[in-house]
């Protein structure tokens, strides 16, 4: 097929990246449209791999470099992977929830710490960064292909979707320290902008939680606040089931 830059109004996305590609192969293979191989692309083992995945689904795989030009100008890039959008709907359960987040490699970690957790439902309340962007799926290292993301219009729809779902806005209005709660499932951990945080009204929602941590920062970065969420609600299980 014919490879163009990324547009996020149409319904393909790419991964990009062997890890990456792998993920998509073994994890949601009927997404794959098809899988173009770099000329140079020398690792036989992981070819045999994707011709045996790709030919158990009839995947088709090509050998060409142009794609590669318009899409990773990335040395390290020789497979890429055409996937499908999903459209998906949130699980009942625990979820993360993501408020007007707006940078792709943020998005992206947090899906492969949702993943590495056992958390697979993610919502999202726009504004927000694209979650099919390449580049969120290349910083997810692949766990896009794992989990669940549904884009709710407001917060609200979201709490009349999962009303018996605890929340847990992260944030410092109204708050208690992370290590003084017990997190109980269903739960909702909420996070937002990386820039502004939550409003102050999701003080009023659910129980605020706060990470604490010294003066020699102002802030952890999203990612790494949810990353430490996660792993806290995980609890002994460490997000395995």
């Amino acid at each position: 097929m014919k490879v163009s830059r990324y547009k996020k109004e149409e319904d393909i996305s790419y991964a990009l990246g062997a890890t990456v590609a792998m993920e998509f192969l073994n994890n949601c293979p009927d997404s794959v449209k098809e899988v173009i191989l770099h000329p140079h692309f020398k690792s036989e083992e992981t070819i045999a791999k994707i011709n045996r995945i790709s030919s158990e689904r009839g995947i088709p795989v090509t050998v060409e470099e142009k794609p590669f030009n318009i899409l990773s100008q990335k040395e390290n890039c020789f497979v890429i992977a055409v996937v499908t959008k999903r459209r998906e709907q949130l699980q009942p359960g625990n979820h993360v929830v993501l408020v007007n987040p707006s940078n792709a490699g943020n998005m992206g970690t947090i899906m492969r710490s949702c993943a590495g957790f056992g958390v697979k439902d993610i919502a999202i309340i726009p504004p927000a960064v694209d979650n099919w962007d390449p580049k969120t799926i290349r910083a997810s290292m692949g766990a896009a292909a794992r989990v669940r993301v549904e884009i709710f219009e407001n917060f609200e729809e979201y709490l009349v979707r999962f009303p018996e779902n605890k929340i847990y806005p992260f944030m410092l209005d109204g708050s208690v320290r992370l290590q003084q709660i017990k997190i109980e499932g269903p739960y909702s951990l909420i996070f937002g902008n990386e820039a502004t945080g939550l409003p102050s009204d999701f003080s009023k929602i659910g129980r605020p939680v706060r990470i604490e941590h010294t003066d020699n920062i102002d802030s952890l970065n999203l990612p790494i606040a949810a990353s430490i969420a996660l792993y806290a609600a995980a609890g002994e299980k460490g997000g395995r089931s």
